[in-house]
């Protein structure tokens, strides 16, 4: 269970964030629209604890993030968070199955296993045989599917992604898009899609608006 309560959040004395509240149950996948500026990226970043809340509450499982000191928060995010970033944030000094293979290696997988496993999900997002591709062979679209497989390889509790497919053709939004419900609907997992487009958030169990006043179904 994901439990926000309140959160709020300025900068520089303007409001980012008012009074956010949501509740979301194992294997619940919500899509989040709105306005730009309206705080969507920020309450991703709450949530995954890249930023803190000026009030309220973030609890996952019974976990209260808030609590946490950041040594906590990057064990937190290593085992139980999947981040998929606008920006992509792919290590150019690592080959595409390096890079989705990270997460495993942080948390003291190594070896044939993590290699297989990441493998199999660049096969998964259309990217079969370039495991051994630089980042720099790569086109922006097909970065973007390498976010999205190391964001799923090591079956997080919680995934957040931020418009993933912004870089995407429509027949690969809707190869990833389908991907990500599925893989977060079969492991009970928790999912935020945060999106400016009407079909990729048609993909989630249920809409929800982001406003100044909160979030609203």
């Amino acid at each position: 269970m994901l439990e926000i309560t309140n959160l709020s959040r300025s900068f520089n004395g303007r409001p980012a964030l008012h009074s956010t509240s949501l509740r979301l149950a194992e294997g619940e996948y919500v899509a989040i629209v709105g306005e730009s500026g309206v705080g969507k990226s920020t309450l991703l970043n709450l949530i995954a604890g890249l930023d803190r809340a000026d009030r309220g509450q973030v609890v996952l499982d019974g976990e209260d993030l808030g609590r946490l000191d950041e040594a906590g928060l990057t064990r937190w995010r290593r085992h139980k968070l999947g981040f998929i970033f606008q920006a992509f944030h792919i290590l150019p000094h690592l080959t595409l199955q390096q890079n989705v293979a990270l997460p495993l290696w942080l948390q003291g997988g190594a070896g044939a296993a993590a290699d297989d496993s990441a493998r199999q999900m660049l096969d998964a997002v259309g990217l079969a045989g370039r495991a051994a591709s630089w980042p720099h062979e790569l086109s922006g679209g097909e970065l973007q599917r390498v976010a999205i497989a190391r964001a799923l390889v090591h079956r997080p509790r919680l995934v957040l992604a931020d418009e993933p497919t912004g870089n995407l053709d429509p027949a690969n939004a809707k190869r990833v898009l389908d991907l990500l419900g599925e893989r977060i609907r079969a492991a009970g997992a928790i999912g935020i899609l945060v999106t400016h487009s009407r079909e990729a958030a048609a993909t989630a169990d249920r809409i929800l608006q982001l406003t100044p006043d909160g979030l609203q179904e």
